[in-house]
């Protein structure tokens, strides 16, 4: 048997193997699978915008206008007017000078990171940031001090220690498996007394946080100039691919030389970039998708804890449903599945030991009777555990 044969059956027996389905039709709030269609509950599609007619029409127009690939990286050849476009787009969105675009969101905090800290720099990160930001720090060869989750005073305390070079701050705005929020005002005024940048992940949070869908600061009015660096996906709510940064010029004119995301990687293809746009003219100009987003997300939590679940510090339409157990979240899982309801189980080691559970996320597409099948198979099948 080949080591790589040995992990597989490892990861089977200890319930940790993942497969992935295969989707035969747009995302939106119902899927197809071999034929039949299921609820769709586990999708970063916030607003429904994957599907959106709109996208698409923008996504040909720009295919017929330039081709379908730009044919190198930003710095060589692949820089068209529809990527100008797009960030001009994120600028006016997020009302900063400036905005850089990646392929994709991981990209975006890898490249980040690395152009900002390195090697005689420190960098601070919450225990519970995503994956793509730990990348990132790793790679940067800064020092690396982890703060327990939200905890501000610990961050404090480490801030006040003697240190050389510089100091950057990265947290998310939404945590992607519990949805709670980061404490973007104390973070912000800490950052200040201690000299140190602060760098935003808002990709959770953007299209859906905010009067106007422009993410967790913009919920906690906190003016742009206050956060130095803000990094957001427009594969989430946006409802397209690839992820920003936003910011001063000078931010902007560093990344493009700096970012090895950025330089060594081909530009993202013209008809992705024109649906960006697209999807962020939307969230715009019809904040009722954000408004029938958070009145399913409402629906959701109230109906979870009424009928007894663990859905966690939730704040936001990441609705965890907390079974604690891998093997039990997976047949959870599989029971809903037969239900014709997507709901993968997420395990170790993208939560902690422990910690197995269903990530519903309500769309604003679905409707009051797509929750209510939901919250009724939940409460049928959770039983049987």
């Amino acid at each position: 048997m080949s080591g790589w044969r040995k992990t597989l059956d490892d990861l089977a027996e200890a319930g940790l193997l993942r497969r992935p389905l295969i989707i035969e039709s747009r995302q939106g709030p119902r899927v197809r699978i071999d034929g039949a269609d299921y609820l769709c509950f586990c999708s970063n599609n916030y607003l429904g915008l994957a599907g959106h007619p709109a996208l698409a029409e923008a996504a040909k127009a720009a295919a017929d206008q330039y081709g379908t690939g730009t044919g190198a990286s930003r710095l060589v050849s692949g820089t068209m007017r529809i990527h100008r476009e797009l960030e001009d787009a994120v600028v006016r969105f997020k009302g900063t000078e400036a905005a850089i675009v990646f392929p994709t969101g991981y990209m975006a905090n890898v490249g980040t990171i690395q152009a900002l800290v390195g090697r005689g720099d420190t960098v601070y990160c919450d225990r519970l940031n995503h994956a793509s930001i730990f990348d990132g720090c790793r790679l940067s060869g800064a020092t690396l001090r982890v703060y327990p989750h939200r905890d501000v005073d610990r961050l404090r305390r480490l801030l006040g220690r003697k240190r050389e070079g510089r100091a950057l701050v990265v947290t998310d705005t939404v945590f992607s498996m519990d949805g709670d929020l980061a404490p973007l005002p104390d973070l912000a005024e800490v950052c200040e007394r201690h000299g140190a940048m602060l760098m935003l992940d808002e990709a959770h949070a953007t299209g859906v946080l905010g009067e106007n869908g422009r993410g967790a600061a913009e919920h906690f009015g906190i003016e742009p100039g206050r956060v130095p660096v803000v990094m957001g996906t427009l594969s989430k709510a946006v409802g397209s691919l690839g992820g920003y940064v936003a910011g001063s010029r000078d931010l902007a004119d560093l990344l493009v030389n700096k970012a090895r995301s950025f330089i060594y990687t081909t530009a993202l293809p013209p008809a992705v970039c024109a649906a960006s746009v697209a999807g962020l003219r939307i969230i715009e100009e019809e904040p009722e998708r954000r408004a029938a987003l958070w009145a399913r997300t409402r629906q959701l939590h109230d109906g979870l804890r009424e009928r007894g679940f663990d859905i966690g510090p939730t704040e936001t339409p990441i609705t965890p449903v907390i079974v604690g157990d891998s093997a039990q979240a997976v047949e959870l899982s599989q029971r809903l599945f037969e239900h014709h309801i997507l709901a993968p189980a997420i395990r170790p080691p993208t939560v902690p030991d422990g910690a197995a559970r269903l990530r519903l996320t309500p769309m604003a597409t679905h409707t009051a009777e797509n929750v209510q099948h939901v919250l009724a198979a939940l409460a049928s099948q959770g039983r049987k555990l």
